[in-house]
């Protein structure tokens, strides 16, 4: 099948969601910016859990993750305007960051929430601490999976091993990017498709984002936040990261995955990334975080931890 085929970007998709075990609804919710679609899963008077997935990827990401939350959440898992997913722009185009925070109003609205946790993985921990700062009455909690472009700037490395994904998109780039971030032990298969045949099919898709998000604003003083980081990431140095996650965000939880990369996060299987998140949110606000036994990260040592 040709990388320029129109159906193949939903044929991927489709054997990339066949991944999700159990019942998924799917949502379609209208707004000023097209239709969002949206995976929900759990049970429905659940407290409601949004995941909004990186840079590159889709709402199938959340396989893995997804249903161990579903056990005691709603979780809505979004496919973001304007990048790969199902989500169909139409009407008010989504340009600037207001814009970004604007759709994300009309998610949560078109869900029926007034507020909810929001988890948000790479460039979707950008677009959630973002949201969080601009609207946190509408915020219970806040994950943040190894976000970028949050408190720390990319490893130039990580950006230069990009390159070939802009230059030459497509699933050999894509194949042999996840491979060197993750040490030999890429994502799913089907996820790695889905990425190489988005990267064709949205190749004209802009990226919206801004400037490092601020919570110093009193109307966010006190906001739950877990940053749960992994220790092998390539994307970003691990030490500056939660230097900067402790500066910004005074009193968050901050951990640390040992085993996991930046790109194989959302999908570990081996479920540690969902026990701390499920600790997090069956927490008391305030709470003191408990210092997993991990062994140091190979690229430095553990971060603090308040």
């Amino acid at each position: 099948m040709a990388a320029t085929d129109p159906t193949a970007f939903p044929a991927a998709y489709a054997q990339a969601m066949a991944r999700w075990p159990g019942t998924v609804e799917r949502l379609d919710l209208p707004s000023e910016f097209g239709t969002t679609r949206v995976h929900a899963c759990g049970p429905a008077d659940g407290p409601p859990l949004v995941l909004l997935h990186g840079g590159g990827t889709t709402s199938a990401v959340w396989y893995a993750l997804a249903p161990a939350l579903a056990g005691t959440h709603r979780v809505h898992a979004v496919d973001q305007m304007g990048t790969p997913g199902l989500s169909v722009p139409g009407g008010r185009p989504v340009r600037r960051p207001a814009d970004l925070m604007a759709w994300l109003d009309g998610v949560l609205d078109g869900l029926g929430l007034t507020s909810a946790t929001l988890l948000g993985h790479s460039y979707g921990g950008w677009v959630a601490l973002s949201y969080a700062a601009r609207a946190p009455r509408r915020v219970d909690r806040l994950v943040l999976l190894d976000p970028t472009g949050c408190f720390a700037p990319f490893r130039p490395s990580y950006l230069a091993r990009a390159v070939p994904l802009f230059v030459r998109p497509g699933e050999r780039s894509t194949r042999r990017f996840l491979a060197w971030e993750t040490g030999g032990a890429p994502p799913a298969p089907e996820l790695v498709r889905l990425m190489g045949v988005g990267a064709v099919a949205f190749r004209g898709a802009k990226v919206v984002t801004g400037p490092r998000p601020d919570l110093s604003g009193p109307a966010a003083a006190g906001l739950p936040v877990l940053v749960l980081l992994a220790g092998r990431s390539r994307a970003h140095d691990l030490r500056r990261v939660a230097a900067g996650a402790e500066r910004a965000l005074p009193g968050a939880r901050i951990e640390t995955v040992a085993g996991a990369t930046h790109h194989s996060l959302p999908e570990n299987t081996d479920g540690e990334p969902a026990r701390r998140v499920l600790s997090f949110l069956a927490a008391v606000p305030g709470a003191p975080a408990t210092p997993p036994a991990a062994p140091p990260p190979p690229y430095g040592p553990p971060p603090h931890r308040p």
